[in-house]
């Protein structure tokens, strides 16, 4: 293979500054997570652990996965600062853990956070997570004890495909195609949330606080005038004595969970790795580098050379068509000795870039070589020259080439990503695997500067057209409101706000997160890839 050079100097005064700029922003990721981890509360938390005598839900966590295993948590940031009222985090913790040497997708309820409440936040971070255990055929462990749906936003929650009833179709979906599913229930469980564990393969519920019901002893007084209380309308005994709904009773959080990983230790066979993994190689450059070389200054793109250098095992990069299409590099490289196809921008895109593209993904279909896609494009090069040139055929060539691809799929947005850009580099509506992006992350349909000068373009023409002018000073004015708000929309945090982005990750966090993702990747049934019309 070929070594990726860099010719970075970290003692130059650009270095150190777009350095120290990007370490700020690693702290407010930290910080952010911070606020995501520390669940609800401390009245929450301590009413939680001191009165109901109940592990933390993060704790939980710790318990049940191996020790020293890690969490490969996805929507962390979920539902912060949205309208509808939900807390960072969205009242639920998702993730990828080990459990007796297996991975699993772990769903927990975090009852500290306005009791585990469902907003639509949660459903879609719910969905999102079964969605990802169904493509990686991961054994779905449910931790139960939520307060059921957030009734005003019932719109958000009930009606639509995507909402709360998709939890239930992915959980059939999941029994249909033998993926295991197990539910811990540790709290009360009510109405449309008793289904969940009802539809697991395996249930185990907690004696005295645990608890699952259709209709909880006050809606059943209200609707038949029937008193009954909890334990013998849903509690452990009952249910695993009586109806039968759950399998296994726990004396307490401890416990429960050390049932369900003897659930998990009787699945069956390990799946096996289907790629030859080699052995892992730093890379030539270190990977916190990465904080110098993204500029500071928005407009400023990254050299994706020089990033891959820090990424990959040993710096070494098979360059396909190095001279050719040359603003998308295309190439074969290792990271934690698993071999995958990278598409990295350098540039716009231009029709040679395009083609190039779907060449490269064509190759590693044939393969069964995964994708990365490293983003950072301004868009497709617009103008009459691209036009006549066919740069809309070749557009769609790279992305019907991308979107027809069946090998995992991974994107990773370092820096700008902007409209057909964007989405030709694998955005979330064609399904990646995972989407990732790093805190200097943007995408939107254009840039805040663009968008500002359109809008004052389209200011300006009526202006004229009523036979009025402005000033500098007003143009720049009416932008800047406008600059401001897609700023904000179009940033790293506001689309991990909505779980248009799975994670946002440190730089230096990269190579054992996408390792972990391959890893899994390798261990789930090989898709074969049936391409759609190339026009020509």
């Amino acid at each position: 293979m070929s070594i990726l050079k860099s010719t970075v100097n970290p003692q130059s005064d650009s270095f150190i500054s777009n350095r120290d700029y990007y370490l700020e922003r690693i702290k407010e990721l930290h910080q952010r997570r911070q606020r995501a981890h520390l669940g609800g509360p401390e009245k929450a938390r301590k009413r939680h652990t001191e009165h109901r005598e109940q592990i933390l839900p993060r704790d939980r966590i710790r318990v049940f996965i191996d020790p020293g295993s890690p969490f490969l948590e996805l929507g962390e940031l979920a539902g912060d600062n949205l309208a509808e009222g939900t807390e960072i985090g969205a009242s639920l913790i998702t993730g990828i853990g080990i459990v007796n040497g297996r991975q699993c997708m772990i769903i927990v309820n975090d009852a500290t956070v306005k009791g585990g409440t469902y907003y639509p936040m949660t459903c879609k971070k719910h969905v999102r997570a079964q969605t990802f255990a169904i493509q990686h055929r991961l054994p779905c462990i449910t931790m139960v004890q939520s307060g059921g749906a957030f009734l005003p936003e019932q719109e958000g929650i009930f009606p639509d495909e995507g909402m709360f009833g998709s939890i239930f179709v992915n959980q059939i979906e999941m029994s249909a195609q033998g993926i295991p599913q197990i539910a811990i229930v540790f709290g009360s469980s009510t109405a449309g949330g008793a289904y969940i564990p009802a539809l697991c393969d395996e249930v185990v519920i907690i004696r005295g606080k645990g608890f699952m019901y259709l209709g909880g002893p006050q809606l059943v007084k209200a609707a038949t005038g029937e008193v009954v209380g909890h334990e013998e309308l849903g509690g452990a005994e009952m249910h695993s004595s009586v109806s039968g709904v759950t399998d296994h009773i726990a004396e307490d959080d401890a416990h429960g969970l050390s049932i369900a990983r003897d659930i998990v230790r009787n699945l069956g066979n390990l799946p096996k790795q289907r790629w030859d993994v080699a052995k892992s190689a730093e890379p030539l450059y270190p990977i916190e580098e990465i904080y110098g070389i993204v500029n500071k200054d928005t407009k400023i793109p990254t050299h994706n050379r020089d990033i891959l250098a820090r990424l990959i095992d040993g710096s070494q990069f098979d360059e396909f068509k190095a001279k050719y299409g040359d603003t998308l590099m295309c190439g074969f490289a290792k990271i934690h000795g698993f071999e995958i196809g990278i598409l990295a921008n350098e540039g716009v895109m231009f029709s040679e870039s395009a083609k190039k593209g779907a060449h490269f993904i064509n190759l590693c279909c044939q393969r069964d070589i995964p994708l990365l896609f490293v983003a950072d494009v301004p868009g497709f090069m617009v103008g009459e020259h691209a036009e006549r040139g066919g740069i809309a055929k070749d557009g769609a060539k790279f992305i019907t080439a991308m979107c027809s691809a069946k090998v995992p799929k991974y994107t990773l947005i370092t820096g700008g990503s902007y409209g057909a850009g964007y989405l030709a580099m694998c955005g979330r509506p064609f399904k990646p695997n995972a989407m990732l992006a790093w805190p200097s992350g943007r995408s939107g349909i254009m840039g805040p500067e663009q968008v500002a000068n359109t809008l004052a373009t389209v200011r300006e023409d009526i202006l004229t057209r009523e036979g009025k002018t402005w000033t500098e000073a007003e143009r720049e004015e009416f932008k800047a409101p406008h600059r401001k708000r897609f700023e904000d929309s179009e940033g790293a945090y506001n689309f991990a706000s909505k779980l248009w982005y799975d994670a946002v990750i440190d730089p230096s966090e990269t190579r054992e997160t996408l390792a972990l993702l391959l890893d899994l990747a390798g261990r789930s049934p090989k898709i074969e890839t049936n391409f759609g019309v190339f026009r020509q």
